[in-house]
């Protein structure tokens, strides 16, 4: 129930009635890093807001304008009256969603029922991040997030300014317009309007950097065929605008079920580097993305991705497209990615913007069986098994917790440090002394690099020899590249 001061106080809304004055928004701060090779990293001010669905929207007399049900078709009988009458609240961060950050770390409690944040720049906008030709770096803490939670870290092109509008003067500052390749129907602030009769959904791009637990891990683009958010309606939504499977990289899916775990070679025991490099053809934010590569650092050793191990896929540990289509033939993926533009055409929608969001929750009806569990009823077909999870758990537990930090981004090899095992050598064979006295170089008969993949920089421990016809080219002290 609302006090009789909190009613006076909402009467007073009647100019705007788009922001609430009961509980006070305070962002909680964050410090984030743009980094060059030459000029090391530089500190960013931002902060932390919370997605406007989790808020309380009521009207000037504290009645709720969404409840459960729907909107409250009194109080909204349209978008615009809606817009009118009803405040979007602040949030208490860390008591009510268990949201809090501490210099350049956020920590995610899920208490009841998990929380979807994004990142702010100093403008009070989303802070955009162009990562094209550049790599992406966070570390993560995932040890206290069991089977059947996801602790998710990824890009969606959302409206910078959160779609404000004479509808919806909150914006960015309280956390709407949230789009991704879902095309989610729940949303109530998209494209500018309020969603009253709940049957818009909210499309766009999305590529997700991180989706993990304890036990599995993935790295998933999903391209869609439209710009920014988009406002679909009835059957239009999803599948015919956007790829909801996507194009994954699961190393447990992809045939190396001890790289990722509990005292694994990534042991998500300790806290993690997770950086993740878009690749364009010509080396510049303006190329096409013709690969996306992982690497883990971890007690200052650099771990790079761990290779594919199923016949007939590509033997490599990048992303890139002919690993997609391949997977669509061999593991019977969705072929949706490649009708949406494929890795190309998720790199242009990353050209254009990309919002962080990140957030924390369960699934205790099938479980996480598409990140952690086995898909299907077959455990030794190709590609099945994604995670060594049974079933979701029985309860939620409001004490799964994720924490993430040092958020930085920045040219290919600025953002990380640590040291790795020497790659293997050439061998030059010697002269023969019964035929003839010149030499001939020939190279390892180890692992080769496949094209586009990386061969050679600062730290990097993969294959140095590139697969003919191909030759590993120099691009700068921390990368070269099979061209």
């Amino acid at each position: 129930m609302l006090s009789a001061v909190s009613v006076l106080s909402l009467a007073g809304l009647v100019a705007s009635q788009q922001i609430g004055t009961i509980v006070p928004e305070v962002h909680p701060p964050i410090t984030y890093e743009t980094c060059t090779v030459a000029g090391g990293c530089a500190t960013q001010s931002g902060s932390i807001v919370l997605d406007a669905n989790f808020r309380f929207l009521h009207d000037a007399s504290g009645d709720t304008c969404n409840p459960s049900s729907g909107f409250n078709r009194t109080i909204c009988p349209n978008a615009a009256t809606c817009g009118e009458a009803c405040a979007l609240e602040g949030a208490d961060y860390a008591t009510t969603f268990g949201v809090s950050t501490s210099g350049d770390t956020l920590s995610l409690v899920f208490g009841n029922g998990g929380s979807r944040v994004y990142l702010l720049d100093s403008t009070g906008n989303y802070a955009d991040f162009r990562v094209m030709g550049k790599e992406f770096t966070f570390d993560v803490n995932v040890g206290n997030l069991p089977c059947g939670y996801n602790g998710a870290l990824y890009f969606s092109e959302m409206p910078l300014d959160g779609g404000k509008s004479a509808i919806n003067e909150a914006g960015a500052t309280y956390g709407t317009g949230y789009c991704d390749s879902q095309c989610p129907k729940g949303i109530n602030f998209l494209n500018g309007t309020v969603n009253v009769d709940g049957s818009l959904g909210s499309c766009c791009n999305e590529m997700d950097l991180w989706e993990a637990n304890s036990v599995a891990t993935q790295l998933t683009p999903h391209p869609c065929n439209v710009t920014g958010e988009f406002a679909c309606s009835g059957s239009t939504c999803g599948r015919p605008l956007c790829d909801p499977s996507g194009c994954d990289f699961n190393p447990f899916r992809m045939g190396n079920q001890s790289f990722y775990g509990p005292g694994k070679i990534v042991d998500t025991n300790q806290v993690m580097t997770v950086v993740t490099q878009f690749v364009t053809d010509d080396g510049t934010p303006e190329g096409t993305l013709t690969a996306i590569k992982r690497i883990y650092v971890q007690n200052g050793v650099v771990i790079q991705n761990s290779n594919i191990a199923i016949s007939g896929l590509p033997q490599t540990n990048a992303m890139t497209q002919e690993l997609c289509s391949d997977k669509i033939s061999v593991l019977g993926d969705d072929s949706a990615f490649n009708t949406f533009g494929g890795l190309a055409g998720m790199g242009k929608s990353l050209a254009r913007s990309a919002v962080l969001v990140i957030s924390l929750w369960d699934d205790l009806s099938g479980g996480m069986i598409w990140l952690d569990g086995l898909e299907g009823s077959n455990p030794s077909a190709p590609g099945a098994l994604r995670g060594p999870c049974p079933a979701p758990p029985a309860k939620s537990d409001p004490q799964a917790s994720v924490t993430f930090s040092r958020i930085r981004v920045g040219e290919l090899g600025s953002t990380f440090k640590g040291s790795a095992p020497a790659p293997p050598p050439t061998t030059t064979s010697a002269p023969s002394s019964t035929t003839s006295t010149s030499t001939s170089t020939t190279t390892s008969s180890g692992p080769q690099q496949t094209h586009w993949g990386q061969c050679g920089g600062q730290f990097y421990s993969g294959p140095t020899t590139c697969a003919a016809p191909f030759s590993c080219v120099f691009s700068n002290p921390f990368y070269s590249q099979c061209l």
